[in-house]
């Protein structure tokens, strides 16, 4: 999970760097085809191909579609915004999960958890600062960006049981990656070499990236893995110092703590009742 994190905060820093370069779609398109492409490959390499047959196919395009949003509106900010700035707003997505369950889903959110998810929240707004001179709107997009991931994460929770999860792993970047291909010939700029391989890294550390999260899920529940993906949030920080030259904030290092903080208080109140029942 802690690799997991690593590479895709790595995808995330091409993906800036590229963006300097060529338009967000070409970028996505990048991410996502080459993601797809290896996804594809992996899951037919037994020539079975029942993989590409859903039970629930409209519920898996929206989910698709709330991913490719998510990556937009994120892959778009990293053109305005620091890496790690983007990255921790980000990462208010686990903590909205918490609120949309109990919204959507009927779940039952305690006044802890409830809490925890208004703290998280006040830790957005100290990284983004809004009415502060220097406020950055941009800073809106990876907000956004947590929301989409968030229903995401909401309709993968309800895909469960539902469709082979060797069909929800593919069709999450594949539509996306369909689309892509469609509107990309129009905002093209031929790559040279490097760039090139640059796009083909991208959906490389995005698929390896994904491929060890599921890979830990087989060995350790997700309630004792959830706290370690916060190795992405790091590994952001260090590209985004030492690579890019941006300068950590206080907003952002005080911002960052409190919502990795509340996201680690739901998963520790999560976890304790999962063992309590148990």
């Amino acid at each position: 999970m802690i690799c997991a994190g690593v590479l895709l905060a790595t995808m995330d820093a091409l993906s800036k760097q590229l963006t300097g370069s060529f338009d967000t779609v070409q970028v996505l398109w990048g991410r996502y085809f080459f993601h797809t492409l290896i996804i594809f490959v992996v899951l037919s390499r037994k020539l079975d191909f029942s993989f590409l047959k859903s039970r629930q196919p409209y519920l898996q395009l929206r989910r698709s579609i709330m991913l490719i949003g998510a990556t937009a509106t994120m892959y778009l900010s990293l053109r305005y915004i620091p890496l790690a700035n983007a990255t921790s707003i980000q990462f208010f997505a686990p903590v909205l999960v918490t609120v949309f369950a109990g919204l959507f889903l009927g779940e039952k959110v305690g006044i802890h958890r409830q809490l925890a998810a208004m703290i998280g929240f006040c830790g957005v707004l100290v990284i983004m600062q809004p009415g502060v001179g220097d406020f950055n709107f941009y800073a809106l997009l990876p907000l956004a960006t947590a929301f989409m991931l968030a229903t995401y994460l909401l309709m993968t929770r309800q895909l469960i049981g539902k469709d082979d999860e060797r069909c929800t792993q593919f069709y999450a970047t594949a539509i996306g990656s369909v689309l892509l291909s469609f509107i990309v010939p129009w905002t093209w700029t031929p790559p040279t070499g490097i760039e090139f391989c640059m796009m083909v890294a991208q959906g490389s550390l995005g698929a390896l990236g994904h491929f060890l999260i599921l890979r830990a899920f087989q060995f350790a529940p997700a309630s004792l893995l959830s706290p370690f993906l916060y190795s992405q949030l790091l590994a952001a920080t260090v590209w985004s110092v030492f690579y890019f030259e941006d300068e950590p904030s206080s907003g952002l290092l005080v911002g960052a703590t409190i919502l990795v903080g509340s996201g680690l208080y739901i998963w520790w109140r999560e976890r304790n009742k999962k063992l309590a029942k148990s």
